[in-house]
């Protein structure tokens, strides 16, 4: 079975840094691309930051110069270093994986969650 868990999440000030970390654990067979959403209260999830097992990587528009995305495949770890934080990246961030595992094929995992919220 596959879990992914996040770690990181808290209360910063406008300007702000926050890391958060995300790993995954279980019968993997191989990792593709790891990701990074976050849904806002009354808004849809969106794709925050992805980046590909090769290390390429996306960012939402928004967030670009801000935030960075990084991996370690060795530990099967993502994480999205935020920094110059603003109010409107409050919201709660999900950890994507798009995971092959012993007991499932292909298939899209999903963190638990984990709040952000930036606030003076």
């Amino acid at each position: 079975q596959v879990q992914l868990v996040e770690s990181g999440g808290g209360l910063v000030q406008p300007g702000g840094s926050l890391r958060l970390s995300c790993t995954a654990s279980g019968n993997i067979i191989s990792i593709y691309a790891m990701g990074w959403y976050r849904q806002a209260p009354g808004k849809q999830r969106e794709l925050v930051a992805r980046i590909t097992s090769s290390g390429s990587t996306n960012y939402l528009d928004s967030v670009k110069g801000r935030f960075t995305i990084s991996r370690t495949n060795a530990k099967n770890t993502v994480a999205l270093q935020m920094n110059s934080l603003k109010p409107e990246d409050t919201a709660v961030y999900y950890c994507n994986a798009d995971i092959i595992a012993t007991t499932r094929p292909r298939y899209d995992y999903w963190g638990q969650g984990t709040q952000v919220t930036v606030s003076s």
